[in-house]
């Protein structure tokens, strides 16, 4: 898949971005989502264990040399014990600045500095390399809809998909197609924590965790257009 020296929460917030009108998408949870995948690569490269449902670094002071993994390995080792769903939503938009941060500086994204309301400084991101990002979306929809067989995917790219899908993702994959590819996400899910038992548990908590923010997300904005 392209740009695969990308983490795979670098990988998923890439994923979340509109190319045509070049903005973000599902922005009430991406946090979420890109928390996720941070969560789900560390387990996946046995960095992170279940112990009886607690999230334990294996080695505090093990690095990956990714400033967004080692971040949240770090968090991870000097927090009070979590398990996996808590920690898909504890200080999450953390692990999603660190992202942007990281990748404005490999160029996927613009960073440009503002002040709101003139006063506070913030900043915002533009996405600049736009055919990076199309051929990420299209390697990842040739994932979700075969021919490839599900055993044949490697672990990161299953549980990419299966994660872009928890989270509705529309840039990613319509609602019809999410339930056209239904039994196929749901065994890229069990493939995305093939190496373990206890990988396949931690998948798929964190996999139902940022559905559930996706749909609590869904909800409240569907309560406040009606409100108003």
């Amino acid at each position: 898949m392209p740009n695969g020296s990308l983490s795979l929460p670098a990988r998923l917030h890439l994923l979340a971005w509109d190319t045509t009108r070049r903005r973000i998408t599902g922005s009430t949870h991406l946090h979420h989502l890109v928390r996720a995948g941070a969560l789900t690569e560390l387990a996946q490269r046995g960095l992170l264990v279940d112990d009886d449902g607690i999230v334990t670094p294996v080695d505090p002071d093990s690095r990956t040399g990714d400033v967004v993994l080692d971040g949240l390995l770090e968090l991870v080792s000097e927090s009070r014990p979590r398990g996996w769903r808590s920690w898909v939503t504890c200080r999450a938009r953390v692990t999603l600045d660190a992202v942007r941060a990281q990748l404005a500086a490999e160029g996927y994204l613009r960073a440009e500095k503002k002040r709101v309301l003139g006063l506070f400084p913030s900043v915002e991101y533009e996405l600049d390399r736009v055919p990076a990002v199309e051929a990420l979306r299209a390697s990842a929809r040739e994932v979700l809809e075969g021919p490839v067989p599900v055993a044949d995917v490697c672990d990161r790219d299953a549980a990419l998909v299966a994660l872009a899908a928890a989270a509705e993702l529309r840039t990613f994959a319509s609602p019809g197609e999410r339930r056209l590819h239904k039994d196929r996400i749901d065994e890229l899910a069990e493939r995305g924590g093939a190496a373990a038992p206890a990988l396949r548990k931690v998948v798929q908590d964190v996999r139902t965790a940022v559905a559930v923010a996706a749909a609590t997300a869904t909800a409240t904005t569907t309560a406040t257009t009606t409100a108003n």
